[in-house]
């Protein structure tokens, strides 16, 4: 098996796969319970390199390599209809993984679902790069600005541990540089926490110029990671759009 996939519950008769990748330093765990909230949906968790499994290997930091490395891991797993599914860097990661599937003309996703993360085109407000943040400041600065429980870091050995690949993904938010492309020709569905500064309404709006299909927009009462507070309301929500969209 790729080391790059982890199914908690392997459902090779499902008819849908759902590819979920996670937000800047998260692992397979976040969307661990998902395949229990959605029947007749298998769920393939992506294991980034330099977390949970694989901790050995450092993490990536660089787009172009990272989304070759992925696009060439997933195109094995290509077997039956699919959807892509990211929250934050994640969905900025599934973009990009979405374009790269086109360029390279395999089976496409009936639907690439973006949680938490303004479209593409929509720049950053400016920041100091978090990446190059002494390890004090850059904690402060990811509990202040995307709402890091603090108890995330209450452990140094783990803390030690998270950080290169934490410093690593916000090497990436901070260096992403949007190219224009002709919009993709499969459905857009996003998601968003009403009280997320980083990803308001009008620049979640915003990712409908990057569809020619169907757009949808959810908002749900929360911050940048609600997704964690309701999991039910986006289970139950990809899974009708799921079966709305198999042929």
């Amino acid at each position: 098996m790729s080391p790059w996939f982890i199914y908690p519950t392997p459902a090779p008769a499902t008819p849908v796969r759902l590819f979920c990748l996670p937000y800047a330093g998260g692992g397979t765990s976040i969307y661990r319970a998902w395949p229990s909230r959605m029947p007749g949906v298998e769920v393939a968790n992506v294991e980034l390199p330099g977390r949970e499994t694989r901790l050995g290997e450092p993490a990536r930091a660089e787009w172009v390599p990272l989304v070759t490395e992925l696009a060439d891991a997933i195109e094995p797993q290509l077997t039956k209809p699919y959807a892509v599914f990211g929250h934050s860097l994640g969905a900025r990661l599934a973009f990009e993984l979405c374009r790269e599937i086109r360029r390279r003309d395999l089976p496409p996703p009936l639907a690439l679902f973006a949680s938490g993360c303004r479209a593409p085109h929509v720049p950053r407000v400016p920041n100091p790069p978090l990446a190059a943040l002494p390890d004090r400041s850059f904690i402060a600065m990811l509990q202040h600005s995307y709402g890091t429980p603090p108890d995330v870091f209450d452990d140094p050995e783990l803390t030690h541990l998270l950080l290169p690949a934490l410093r690593a993904d916000f090497t990436l938010v901070d260096g992403y540089e949007y190219t224009d492309e002709p919009a993709l020709p499969w459905p857009i569905h996003t998601f968003g926490g009403t009280d997320d500064p980083d990803a308001r309404e009008d620049t979640l709006l915003a990712w409908q110029v990057h569809t020619s299909a169907s757009f949808r927009l959810r908002s749900y009462g929360g911050g940048h990671f609600v997704l964690r507070s309701r999991p039910k309301e986006y289970a139950e929500a990809i899974t009708a759009d799921l079966a709305e969209l198999l042929p």
